[in-house]
């Protein structure tokens, strides 16, 4: 048997059903089902944001010499904004602050936030 076929003789079914007024059960379901809004279910994803501090290119000689006292000198001038990450993707900068016994952000500066992007 055709599942093609099959498919064209239920839809030749519905549309009739349609026609002569009858309630088909997938237009009752769609019916009763809730209408989410997408952006209020993109907002309930957890996303994981990081504040980097900046980064260093060290060759494998020098990584595997590095020890408790040694000092890697980073790309990111002392005083300058860190790096807010949300998902490995930067979205701003912001200052470290402390907020009781935490250390936390200041955002200092924010784009345009892709939701969409940021949750895949």
């Amino acid at each position: 048997m055709d599942m093609t076929s099959d498919h064209t003789a239920i839809d030749s079914l519905l549309a009739e059903a349609n026609e002569a007024g009858a309630e088909t059960p997938y237009a009752a379901a769609a019916d009763t089902r809730p209408k989410h809004d997408l952006s209020q279910m993109m907002r309930k994803i957890p996303v994981t944001l990081t504040l980097e501090v900046g980064s260093a290119k060290v060759s494998l000689h020098d990584l595997a010499n590095i020890g408790a006292d040694s000092v890697v000198e980073l790309d990111t001038l002392a005083g300058e904004p860190l790096l807010i990450k949300v998902n490995g993707t930067t979205i701003g900068r912001a200052e470290v602050v402390v907020a009781g016994d935490n250390y936390a952000l200041k955002v200092v500066e924010l784009g345009q936030l892709d939701l969409g992007a940021l949750a895949a």
